[in-house]
């Protein structure tokens, strides 16, 4: 598959065009937590409870603009976070899964509650946990950050890490391949 670890999505259209074109079918985008919103480290306080997580506000931004266009955004994380809740709850995703150790079946229940196909849904994790929701997906992308094995099942590596714009670079992948991007744009700071 692709290995561009230093590619800008911007290129994305002639760079990776199977990328380009799964992502004009895209109608849900899934992520995952650590690795992909953040950067994947984890801050345990003396009680052994998580007290932090860093969030790229670019990214949380892209979700919106994604959800302002139609398509649907979800998470679907291994470990339960208080933190995790109100950041979705704040950008409006209301399809968050937490606690889920089989990610693929709770992508396979969640695309037959919105009664979507496979084609219709880009994945992106950054390691071996995540590979079972992104195998299920028509556009598998991981962050540059990710592990080298989830990047040889990519379709697409974006430019930056986890938690530092790989979202928003798929974000502003989908907005384009779908024609949104230059009227969000031109509607921007009005």
């Amino acid at each position: 598959m692709s290995n561009a670890f230093n590619t800008p999505v911007s290129n994305a259209s002639s760079l990776f065009p199977q990328a380009w074109e799964r992502a004009t079918h895209i109608k849900l985008l899934v992520l995952d937590v650590d690795g992909v919103l953040t950067n994947g480290q984890i801050y345990l306080g003396p009680e052994g409870k998580e007290i932090h997580k860093a969030f790229d506000i670019q990214d949380g931004l892209g979700i919106q603009l994604l959800q302002q266009s139609g398509i649907a955004c979800a998470v679907i994380t291994g470990r339960n976070s208080p933190i995790v809740s109100a950041r979705c709850s704040e950008l409006g995703i209301t399809h968050l899964f937490m606690g889920i150790t089989q990610k693929g079946v709770a992508l396979e229940q969640l695309l037959t509650n919105l009664n979507l196909q496979r084609d219709q849904v880009a994945v992106m994790g950054d390691d071996w946990p995540d590979l079972s929701m992104m195998r299920q997906a028509g556009l598998i992308v991981c962050p540059a950050s990710a592990h080298a094995g989830v990047k040889q099942q990519a379709h697409l590596i974006t430019e930056l890490a986890g938690g530092c714009g790989a979202v928003r670079e798929l974000c502003d992948l989908i907005l384009k391949a779908q024609n949104h991007y230059d009227a969000l744009l031109q509607k921007a700071g009005k």
